[in-house]
């Protein structure tokens, strides 16, 4: 027993004499040769930062002692870098001749009233601002119809800050697009995306100049699509627009709004008044579509019925029958409320009272599939309906014709 623990006694001096050794040996080397433990401490470093992520960028300017967190992009900040530059501000001015009424020309107010009556004509100037976005490096804008409507003069300021003058190419107070041509040469553009595509809860961003603040973004998600023109109250507008509650505000009226890949997704109006926390945008599927025909011949020819619809709805049944004495049996389907003279519908023989229930055979109940059905129609080609009258059903071709001028109504 005595023997065994002299052993393990001997036994443990010899390892603290060895494990003394080393820590001589080891100080002795730091002390020696500093580098080579420095170097071997960085490459331990840079090895175990390979394997990790690098959430931490080091940078220095004048010395190596300052480090800065690298923060990310994100898509938003990528978008307005990619999409910015081709977003133009827009300035337009026409000038406005005010007639003084034709009584005051009379010499009774002359004698009396003659100080008094302002001296005709008078002349002002009213200016706009809106914005457009770049479509051909060549200098083709696209913008809002009402944001140029009537202009003389009008003003196309890059996000550089270079001007030029605009000519308007032709504009479309229907479907409020407009194509204006600048003399330039490669422009930055911007590229489409499919609007058909579109999904309610996608990401939306809006860029233009609201109020005259230049180069605003505003973000949120598209909130609904295919909203007509009757819904958010611009009946006279062929539109089947997008909402979204990205903030679009006067100014940013012929701006891109964009999906989260920096593709124009629609243009934004702010024609809506009273849309607080909504905005509009005309989807570019459609925007395209006009601007080509813009292009080509400055002018775009609407195909035409001639009549005006109304929803059936129980309210509407109950104040036709007190109003008018009229008794609609049918519970859904489209009631044409007028017909319009000398058009189309009329001469297809269509009449008040008569209950649309499909179109080419695809049933329809409310005015705006009626409405989508004649714009996806080319102009002289001929649509069957099927009608309800008097309790009766009957099928009328009716050929469709050009809209002479913009209807502020459901035709």
């Amino acid at each position: 027993m005595n023997q065994q623990f002299s052993i393990s006694k001997a036994f443990g001096s010899l390892l603290l004499l060895l494990f003394g050794g080393g820590i001589a040996l080891g100080g002795n080397y730091l002390v020696n040769h500093p580098q080579a433990v420095a170097n071997l401490t960085n490459k331990e470093i840079l090895e175990s930062k390979e394997n990790k992520i690098d959430w931490q960028e080091t940078t220095s300017a004048n010395n190596n002692t300052s480090n800065q967190i690298a923060v990310p992009q994100n898509f938003v900040t990528q978008v307005v870098e990619q999409v910015g530059p081709a977003v133009v501000r827009i300035d337009a001015s026409r000038t406005v001749t005010t007639q003084v009424p034709a009584v005051f020309e009379e010499p009774f107010f002359r004698e009396y009233f003659g100080s008094q009556i302002p001296e005709m004509p008078q002349e002002q100037i009213q200016r706009g601002l809106g914005s457009g976005f770049i479509l051909s490096s060549d200098g083709l804008i696209l913008t809002n119809a009402h944001v140029v409507d009537g202009a003389d003069n009008v003003e196309v300021t890059l996000k550089n800050g270079r001007s030029f003058e605009g000519k308007v190419m032709g504009t479309d107070p229907l479907t409020d697009i407009a194509v204006i041509k600048i003399e330039a040469q490669n422009l930055p553009t911007v590229t489409f995306a499919d609007s058909e595509e579109i999904q309610p809860g996608e990401w939306a961003i809006a860029i233009g100049n609201p109020l005259g603040l230049d180069n605003t973004v505003t973000t949120g998600i598209v909130s609904a699509t295919g909203r007509s023109g009757a819904q958010v109250g611009v009946a006279d507008k062929r539109v089947s627009f997008i909402q979204t509650d990205a903030a679009i505000n006067p100014g940013n009226s012929g701006g891109p709004l964009l999906n989260a890949q920096g593709e124009v997704i629609g243009v934004n109006t702010a024609i809506i008044r009273n849309a607080q926390g909504l905005g509009f945008a005309i989807p570019i599927d459609t925007a395209r579509n006009i601007a080509e025909e813009l292009i080509a011949k400055g002018k775009v020819d609407h195909p035409f019925l001639g009549i005006q619809m109304a929803t059936i709805t129980p309210e509407l049944k109950q104040q036709l029958k007190s109003s008018r004495n009229l008794d609609l049996t049918a519970d859904q389907g489209v009631l044409i409320v007028n017909v319009v003279p000398n058009s189309p519908a009329q001469r297809a023989g269509l009449q008040s009272g008569d209950i649309i229930q499909s179109i080419n055979k695809q049933e329809v109940q409310e005015p705006s599939e009626v409405q989508q059905l004649v714009e996806e129609t080319a102009i002289g080609n001929q649509l069957l309906m099927s009608l309800q009258r008097d309790g009766k059903t009957i099928d009328l071709n009716v050929e469709v014709g050009v809209l002479p001028t913009p209807q502020s109504s459901n035709q």
